[in-house]
């Protein structure tokens, strides 16, 4: 059975469904919350431009959906779930190969997005501090400047963190480390050393990390700081992606026996 078709089944039957949902919900609710919850979730937002087209949508609605169900996770996450730190992989360094088009329609929504972050009330709310991982150089004007206003206006904030991955690739992120250890005079690399110049230095590494649309790799993603985090794999599109998704996904994270290579 293609997408297309389940979207519809899932629409025709959703005022059925949905109490059969919440009370779902409120189970694994339960659940995950008697365990030892993740700290750090990493989130690759695959899928919009999927999900676009098998809803008969332009490929920039995918990504404007796509934003806003950002928004909506990070929502579950402070308000519901409270994990300390959220990163999302919006953009990587290879997405600009796409056609020209798209990736000019992409930036208009991560800048739109950006704009919404920084006037939104709920990082004040709950202290997030924001920071934008990537190599920045790479991002046009606009974004750059919006980029140094949320950074700027959430960077006292210190009870939570929420990393946004723009024009990021794992390896460039390692490459630039070990240029900025040069610049700074580092003679021997260590892992400590290199922990310290990387985009997340001082953050904790990712426990879970979470791809959405069906893809099972993480293209890039956390290079380094993924050495020893759980993966989780799940089939829906990025727009599609529901609470019990992410409780779900909680839930394998807590089934695990975490032995970090001991």
């Amino acid at each position: 059975m293609n997408r297309r078709l389940l979207s519809y089944l899932y629409a025709s039957v959703g005022h059925v469904m949905r109490p059969i949902y919440k009370a779902y919900e409120y189970r694994l609710d339960r659940q995950i919350k008697g365990d030892l919850m993740p700290q750090h979730i990493a989130i690759i937002l695959d899928g919009n431009r999927r999900f676009a087209y098998d809803n008969g949508l332009m490929t920039k609605e995918g990504h404007i959906r796509g934003g806003k169900k950002a928004e909506e996770v990070l929502r579950w996450c402070l308000e519901d779930l409270n994990i300390n730190t959220v990163t999302v992989y919006g953009w990587s360094m290879s997405n600009f190969e796409r056609p020209e088009s798209q990736v000019s329609e992409t930036m208009q929504v991560i800048e739109e997005r950006l704009r919404s972050l920084k006037d939104d009330p709920l990082l004040n709310t709950y202290g997030v501090r924001v920071k934008i991982i990537g190599n920045r150089e790479v991002l046009n004007d606009n974004i750059r400047s919006l980029v140094e206003d949320v950074e700027s206006k959430t960077e006292k904030y210190n009870m939570h963190n929420l990393n946004i991955a723009l024009a990021y690739d794992g390896q460039d992120e390692i490459a630039r480390a070990f240029n900025k250890m040069i610049e700074n005079g580092v003679t021997h690399a260590t892992p400590e050393t290199i922990e310290k110049h990387l985009d997340t230095a001082h953050q904790p590494q990712p426990d879970l990390i979470i791809r959405t649309s069906g893809e099972k790799r993480l293209s890039g993603f956390l290079l380094w700081q993924s050495a020893y985090s759980e993966l989780v794999f799940t089939d829906v599109y990025w727009p599609e992606f529901r609470k019990i998704d992410m409780m779900r996904a909680i839930r394998t994270y807590q089934k695990r026996h975490r032995r970090h290579g001991k």
